[in-house]
């Protein structure tokens, strides 16, 4: 008579695999004798691998709906009947979890050799621009130092006319498995294989420019395209200029990071640009004309007649590209023109008269000189003066 293999698992004829391996898994746990030493544990153990072992098998799993019992010939595990092993298949509780986890019904399964063939890393080069070469953009010459495919092996690594071996130590697997016993039974772990370090093979003759790594540095020089409006900080992206990879593997990218040398008139703020300019006393009380370098040249700026100190023209467009994520410019900044208006530190006596006259003339005193909150008679700083406000 046929097992009813579903009520062994408690699961239904139309469960899933999914629930059909999480209700193995559960019992397993209950039931394992590393864990479970109750009388009646290890029978209804072996009951239960049987069960998931015929119905996680598509072929053996159709048998049963059939109403026949694909264990009765003989097919599936020793171990699960009577006279064999009933954990044969399963070094202990470790291994159970290694099932669902990656492994197998046979002990954890391992991950397989890994490509010598791995993707190669970024580089990164720094590179000083003027503010004139960050506002134009330009076209630099650069000199790079990186790891580059061998052309003796072509990131093979063996020598002309050889082949990588397969690894004896693990045969071919790129790792190694070892068996420990816990409370909880046995226990198996994988590590790399130390003599090929995981790969599954040997070079056995490496290749001599390369000595087996399939690559080597090299020096070279490349043109790297700065756009317009680039400003300290950023970095501009070559792809597939990096660093070879081992084994010859894809290149990483190149990152040319914009180092801005700081400029004797201007002072840079993303787009806008800003600059003092100076314009003596008198000027700025008459009104003058003043001409302002900028990026594009020189542009004329008109001072209206009583121009305080402080005062800001912009002037637009005039500053740098507005460069986008997308690396279009879209517009341009402004130039902010700052005004400093200079007070004479030293008059002769003609000059002095003559601004006693203006002074007289305008009806204007000689103003008290400002002192302090404490009273010690010098002149007050500017928290001084914040202070003194609300009490004005």
């Amino acid at each position: 008579m046929a097992k009813d293999y579903y009520g062994i698992l408690g699961v239904s004829k139309d469960a899933t695999q999914d629930q059909i391996k999480r209700a193995y898994r559960k019992l397993a746990r209950e039931l394992h004798p590393d864990v479970n030493k109750e009388e009646g544990a290890q029978e209804r153990f072996r009951e239960v691998s049987t069960a998931y072992e015929v119905l996680s098998d598509p072929k053996k799993r159709q048998v049963v709906d059939l109403g026949g019992d694909p264990m009765d010939n003989g097919g599936g595990a020793a171990g699960a009947r009577a006279g064999g092993d009933p954990f044969a298949g399963f070094g202990g509780l470790g291994d159970i979890m290694d099932a669902f986890f990656g492994g197998g019904a046979g002990g954890a399964a391992g991950r397989g050799p890994r490509s010598r063939v791995q993707q190669g890393s970024d580089a990164l080069l720094r590179l000083e621009l003027t503010l004139e070469e960050c506002a134009r953009g330009v076209n630099r010459d650069v000199t790079v130092d990186t790891a580059v495919v061998c052309d003796a092996c072509q990131g093979g690594g063996s020598s002309a006319g050889t082949a990588p071996s397969t690894c004896d130590t693990c045969d071919g697997r790129g790792e190694i498995q070892s068996v420990q016993r816990s409370f909880l039974g046995q226990v198996m772990t994988s590590r790399p294989c130390p003599v090929c370090r995981g790969f599954g093979e040997v070079i056995t003759d490496p290749c001599q420019q390369c000595g087996g790594d399939g690559r080597v540095r090299s020096r070279r020089t490349i043109t790297v395209k700065i756009p317009a409006g680039v400003g300290d900080g950023m970095r501009v992206r070559l792809a597939g200029e990096g660093e070879v990879g081992p084994g010859g593997g894809p290149a990483g990218d190149l990152f040319v990071e914009v180092e801005e040398q700081p400029h004797e008139r201007f002072v840079r703020d993303g787009a806008d640009l800003h600059c003092t300019v100076q314009v003596p006393m008198t000027a700025a009380a008459l009104g003058t004309v003043v001409t302002i370098e900028t990026l594009e040249g020189e542009e004329e700026l008109t001072v209206e007649p009583g121009t305080q100190p402080g005062t800001e023209y912009v002037l637009d467009g005039q500053g740098l590209p507005k460069l986008r994520s997308n690396g279009r410019v879209s517009g341009h900044g402004d130039l902010h023109v700052h005004l400093d208006v200079v007070v004479p530190t030293k008059l002769d006596e003609h000059q002095a008269d003559l601004l006693r006259q203006l002074a007289s003339s305008r009806g204007e005193e000689q103003p008290e000189p400002t002192v302090s909150a404490s009273g010690n008679g010098h002149r007050g700083g500017i928290f001084s003066r914040f202070r003194g406000f609300g009490h004005r």
